[in-house]
C-alpha cells in the first residue's frame, strides 16, 4: 500500500519557504512556497495522481507553472534539485531553532550570523550572555525564549495524539484482513486516549488454527512503507520506528500559522516513533487488550483484585491463583476468562470499564454499566470558521459537510477583528457576514445554520466586539488567542469577565495551550468553572489534537461540578470534522456523559438554550 504523497511533499514546500526566510530571499517565493504546502495539505485526491495531468494540477490555489515543475519533480523522483541546494546552504539546525515558540526568521537570521546554528549554540548564547548583545534581545525577550526550550525539553519525545492516530490507522489498515487474521487493534495509551503517546501498540489476534501465520504478519508490519528502522524482529512480535510527518497542522509545529515541519530525509534521525507489535491467539485477545491497554496504574488494582478474589490475572487471561512460580499458560492451565474484555471484567464483578477512563482515578469504584458520551452521540458544531475569515469551506460547502455526517445545526463563528493574522472580520465585515449566513440558512434545508462569532478576549476581559452587535449573533464563542503568558490570577479574571458577560455561550479553548508547544494559561478553574455553571457558559473541549483544550482532568471536573461541555471541531477545512473523535476521547477521560454536553441535544432544546443568550435560531428544517 503505497502511502499518499500530499504530507511528504507539502512538508518538503513548507521547509523550502523557512530555508528562503532564512536565507533572505524574495519573500514572495517563500510565501509561495507555504501557500502551494497548504493546498497539497487540504486536497483529497493524491497529488501523485493530479501531477499526471498539468492542466489540472496548475487549476489548484496557489500553483503556477514552476511550483508545478517541482510537484511533478517530486511525484517523479521524490526529490526536488532546489531543496536540496537550499539544504546545501542553510545549517540543518537551524530549522530546529526556527521552532522555538517566539523566533521568527529574521531573529533566526541574525542569531546565524552571529554563529548560533542549532539548538545546543543557542542555549550556550543564552547562558554567556552573547545572546543579550544581539539586536532586539533584551532580558525580557531571552528570558521568554529560555522557557520555551525549558517547556520544549519537558515534553520530551511524545507524539501528538492525532499524529499517532495517524501511524496507527497506516499499521491497522495493512494488517487487517491479512489471512487468518481476527481482529487489530491499537492498545497502550493511544487506546486510552492520552492527549501525547509515547509509543503505539498493535495487537493482532490470530484465529488459532492459523498461528503458523504470525511470522507473515509480523514481516508484513515491518515492512510497512514509512518504517525507517526495525528494532526488534520475532515470530509473533516486532518493534520498529515510523517516520511522522509532523507539519500536518494548521499551525504546523512552530508558533507561525504558515509554517510546518519537514518529514525527515534520513530517519531514524528525524522525527519518527516506536511502534510495537504483538500477535496472540484470539481466544486470549479479552486479556491481552486489557493488560496491553494499560494504564500501569489501573492494571495493578485489577492485579490486586485479581488476588484478592483468588486469581491471578495475566496477558493470557485471569487463572486460578496457585502456589506455582511459572506462568500458568506454560503449564497447560486452562483460563476462566481471556477471549473477551467483557468476560474478564465480569469475572473480577466489574462491569466493562471504557478504556480513556482506566488511570486508576476511582473507575474500578463505580458501578455500572458506564454510559459516557461517543462519537454518534454529537449532532451539532458550534464553532467552525469559513472563507470569510481563515477557513477553507464557503457558508454553503460548511453547512453541506456538517449535514453530511449527519448534524442538524452549524455554527458558522468566523475569527473577529482582533485576530488579524487570522483575517478577524472588522464590525462591518460581520454585519454582511450574518447576512450570508441568515441567506444561506434560508436556502440550505435540513440543517440550521447559526450566525456565530469567535470573539477574542482582549487582555482585561473586554470582548472583541461591542454588546449591540454581539447580540445579533446566534452565538459567541469567547476564546482567548493573545497574551497567553498572563500570570493565573489575571488570567482567572479575564476569563471570568468574559464568563460573565450576558451575551457569551462558549468559551473556546480556555487556556490557549498548544500541546507540546506552548502550556498557555494557568487559571483557576475551579473559580472558572463554577462561574461558567452559574451563567450557564459551555466550556469548551476544542477537538483540535494540538489544542485538546478542555484537557481531560479539567473535563472531569466540571463534570463533577455540573458544568455544561461543548465539544467542537474548531473546524477550518472539510477534514477537521474528523477530529471530532479526539476531543470524544478527551471527553471521556474526563467521565463526560452526552446529556451534559450541548452538542448532544436535540434541535429545540439547544436552540432554546442559545435563545436565551442571543438571537432566536430558524428550527432545522
Amino acid at each position: 500500500m503505497r502511502m499518499s504523497l500530499n504530507q511528504p511533499l507539502a512538508n518538503l514546500l513548507h521547509d523550502m519557504s523557512r530555508m528562503l526566510d532564512l536565507l533572505g530571499e524574495d519573500g514572495f517565493r517563500a510565501s509561495a512556497h507555504a501557500r502551494a504546502a497548504r493546498t497539497i495539505e487540504g486536497l483529497a485526491d493524491d497529488i501523485a495522481l493530479l501531477a499526471q495531468d498539468r492542466a489540472k494540477l496548475t487549476a489548484l490555489d496557489g500553483i503556477g507553472a514552476k511550483m508545478a515543475d517541482k510537484i511533478i519533480e517530486f511525484c517523479t523522483t521524490g526529490r526536488i534539485a532546489e531543496h536540496d541546494e537550499l539544504i546545501a546552504k542553510v545549517p540543518a539546525g537551524l530549522l530546529e531553532v526556527m521552532q522555538v515558540p517566539g523566533l521568527g526568521p529574521k531573529t533566526v537570521r541574525t542569531m546565524w550570523q552571529a554563529g548560533i546554528t542549532d539548538i545546543p549554540s543557542l542555549k550556550k548564547a543564552i547562558d554567556d550572555g552573547t545572546l543579550l548583545t544581539l539586536p532586539r534581545m533584551g532580558a525580557k525577550a531571552v528570558a521568554k525564549i529560555k522557557e520555551s526550550l525549558a517547556f520544549a525539553a519537558a515534553s520530551g519525545q511524545r507524539t501528538w495524539l492525532g499524529k499517532a492516530a495517524a501511524v496507527a490507522d497506516v499499521f491497522l489498515d495493512r494488517l487487517r484482513g491479512l489471512p487468518g487474521v481476527a481482529r487489530v487493534e491499537a492498545a497502550g495509551s493511544l487506546r486510552r486516549g492520552k492527549d501525547t503517546i509515547g509509543d503505539i501498540d498493535i495487537l493482532v489476534g490470530v484465529h488459532d488454527a492459523d498461528l503458523a501465520r504470525q511470522g507473515d504478519i509480523a514481516e508484513a508490519f515491518r515492512t510497512t512503507p514509512g518504517v525507517v528502522q526495525v528494532i526488534t524482529a520475532g515470530e509473533g512480535r516486532g518493534s520498529v520506528r515510523f517516520a511522522t510527518d509532523v507539519g500536518q497542522s494548521r499551525w504546523g509545529t512552530t508558533p507561525n500559522p504558515e509554517k510546518g515541519e519537514s518529514l525527515p530525509e534520513t530517519p531514524p534521525s528525524g522525527p519518527s516513533i516506536q511502534v510495537d507489535l504483538r500477535v496472540l491467539p484470539d481466544s486470549r485477545w479479552g486479556s491481552a487488550l486489557m493488560y496491553f491497554t494499560g494504564s500501569k496504574e489501573h492494571n495493578v488494582r485489577l492485579r490486586e483484585r485479581a488476588i484478592k478474589m483468588g486469581y491471578t490475572l495475566t496477558d493470557w487471561g485471569l487463572f486460578p491463583l496457585d502456589e506455582h512460580d511459572t506462568p500458568p499458560h506454560t503449564r497447560g492451565v486452562k483460563p476462566v476468562a481471556a477471549a473477551t474484555e467483557q468476560e474478564v471484567f465480569a469475572k473480577l464483578g466489574l462491569p466493562w470499564i471504557p478504556p480513556e477512563v482506566r488511570e486508576d482515578r476511582g473507575e474500578l469504584d463505580q458501578p455500572g454499566p458506564w454510559a459516557l458520551i461517543d462519537l454518534a452521540d454529537i449532532k451539532a458544531e458550534l464553532h467552525a470558521h469559513t472563507t470569510a475569515s481563515d477557513g477553507e469551506l464557503s457558508i454553503e460547502q460548511l453547512a453541506r459537510e456538517a449535514k453530511r455526517r449527519g448534524f442538524h445545526t452549524i455554527a458558522v463563528t468566523d475569527h473577529s477583528q482582533s485576530s488579524s493574522i487570522a483575517n478577524g472580520l472588522k464590525p462591518d465585515r460581520l454585519r454582511r457576514h450574518i447576512d450570508a449566513v441568515r441567506e444561506a440558512d434560508e436556502r440550505i434545508e435540513g440543517i440550521t445554520i447559526l450566525a456565530g462569532s469567535e470573539v477574542d478576549i482582549l487582555a482585561d476581559g473586554s470582548l472583541d466586539y461591542k454588546d449591540d452587535l454581539l447580540a445579533e449573533l446566534d452565538v459567541v464563542v469567547a476564546s482567548p488567542h493573545a497574551a497567553l503568558t498572563q500570570d493565573p490570577q489575571t488570567a482567572t479574571g479575564r476569563l471570568l469577565a468574559a464568563i460573565a458577560h450576558p451575551l457569551v455561550h462558549i468559551l473556546g479553548h480556555p487556556t490557549g495551550r498548544l500541546v507540546l508547544r506552548r502550556p498557555g494559561l494557568s487559571p483557576d478553574m475551579g473559580t472558572l468553572i463554577a462561574a461558567a455553571k452559574e451563567h450557564r457558559v459551555a466550556l469548551e473541549v476544542n477537538a483540535h489534537w494540538m489544542r485538546l483544550d478542555l484537557r481531560d482532568i479539567h473535563v472531569r471536573a466540571a463534570v463533577d461540578a455540573g458544568c455544561l461541555i461543548s465539544i467542537n471541531c474548531d473546524d477550518h477545512a472539510a477534514a477537521d470534522f474528523d477530529n471530532l473523535r479526539f476531543g470524544i476521547a478527551t471527553a471521556r477521560r474526563g467521565w463526560l456523559r452526552p446529556e451534559q454536553c450541548i452538542n448532544t441535544w436535540p434541535a429545540a432544546k439547544l436552540h432554546a438554550h442559545l435563545r436565551s443568550k442571543g438571537r432566536t435560531p430558524r428550527p432545522a428544517r
